[in-house]
């Protein structure tokens, strides 16, 4: 019995929600996403143990001034079909109709609407969050630190997997694979 694929696709949201929030917090100088050093991905619980996993393929447009944080701006596309559970059964599982429906719905995306300064170093980001044909409004706080010449975006958004139809038929019972998903990005911003 396949039972990964949900926490495969709860992990796709987060980790497209997560690219999404770097893209946010962009600034007056697009800057270009590391992709070898960026991370998107969710984790899970199924049968209450932690589950992580990764998206391989995503794509983030950076907008982020730091002397004016609320003139940000990101968006963050997430190719679902690049969505890693570290099992080659469970990562074709979790493309199903039923979960991710990748056919249908290849890419979830995320797009700021609003940027806030917050605690030093960080940012309130508020979007649009897109997992299979659905949109969301979303708001998590996002960290913001340099690295040398490189700055890097750090943050995760829970979010619930049913609200996204992810988890069709027999796997909307919530005691298999959990309804809570953690979608955590790091992003590594180059200007």
């Amino acid at each position: 019995m396949n039972i990964f694929p949900i926490p495969v696709a709860m992990r796709a949201g987060a980790a497209f929600l997560f690219a999404l929030c770097l893209a946010s917090t962009a600034s007056a100088s697009v800057l270009k996403t590391d992709t070898a050093k960026s991370t998107i991905g969710a984790t899970f619980k199924q049968l209450n143990v932690p589950v992580d996993a990764k998206f391989k393929k995503f794509t983030a447009q950076i907008d982020y001034d730091a002397a004016k944080p609320d003139a940000s701006k990101a968006s963050v596309d997430i190719d679902i079909t690049s969505f890693d559970l570290g099992d080659p059964e469970y990562n074709q599982e979790i493309l199903k109709k039923e979960w991710f429906n990748a056919a249908q719905f290849p890419k979830a995306s995320f797009v700021s609407t609003g940027m806030k300064a917050g605690a030093a170093g960080s940012l309130n980001v508020s979007g649009k969050l897109t997992i299979k044909g659905k949109t969301i409004d979303v708001s998590f706080p996002l960290n913001i630190k340099k690295d040398g010449n490189n700055t890097v975006f750090d943050g995760s958004l829970p979010i619930k997997r049913l609200v996204f139809n992810i988890g069709d038929g027999e796997w909307r019972d919530t005691a298999t694979v959990a309804d809570d998903v953690i979608i955590k990005f790091h992003v590594v911003a180059t200007p």
